[in-house]
């Protein structure tokens, strides 16, 4: 990867909707070419996908969670079907096997507390956990999904 892939990665992370062409524009280089890096960069698996962000406060989901899950269970077994539990969760947005004090860490959403609670309910009837803490976001005050080119 060179200084011009760099380049369209950190134009595509500010705007994935810009043409071809307006990436190349801003990159320097014509159309076609700049379609092929991006096209590469695909399929290398660099661009893993092109999304939409929505705001999740203005369709409803206005409560963040951090949960952290602590597990006497560290087998493979356990650890498949937690998984796979918790992958079927759609509040779930991220999922972490963390090293430190907590064993996973999750960031949940959902639109009110009644809805936190039947996601906890779920959760702690999927696998036995030893314990789980939650962690409510007050106000957030940086969020963004724009990685630091090196």
């Amino acid at each position: 990867m060179d200084a011009i892939d760099r380049k369209i990665l950190a134009v595509l992370q500010e705007d994935a909707s810009l043409s071809v062409a307006e990436i190349g524009q801003r990159v320097g280089l014509s159309s076609t070419p700049c379609w092929k890096r991006i096209q590469r960069l695909e399929a290398d698996g660099v661009i893993m996908r092109r999304v939409a962000l929505v705001d999740q406060d203005k369709i409803g989901l206005g409560i963040s969670v951090y949960v952290s899950v602590e597990t006497g269970d560290h087998s493979q077994e356990w650890l498949a079907r937690f998984a796979q539990s918790v992958r079927a969760m759609p509040e779930v947005m991220e999922f972490y096997r963390m090293a430190g004090d907590v064993d996973y860490m999750l960031r949940v959403v959902v639109p009110d507390m009644q809805s936190y609670d039947a996601f906890y309910k779920r959760l702690i009837s999927s696998v036995p956990l030893k314990n789980v803490t939650s962690r409510f976001a007050m106000e957030k005050i940086k969020s963004t999904t724009v990685l630091p080119i090196p």
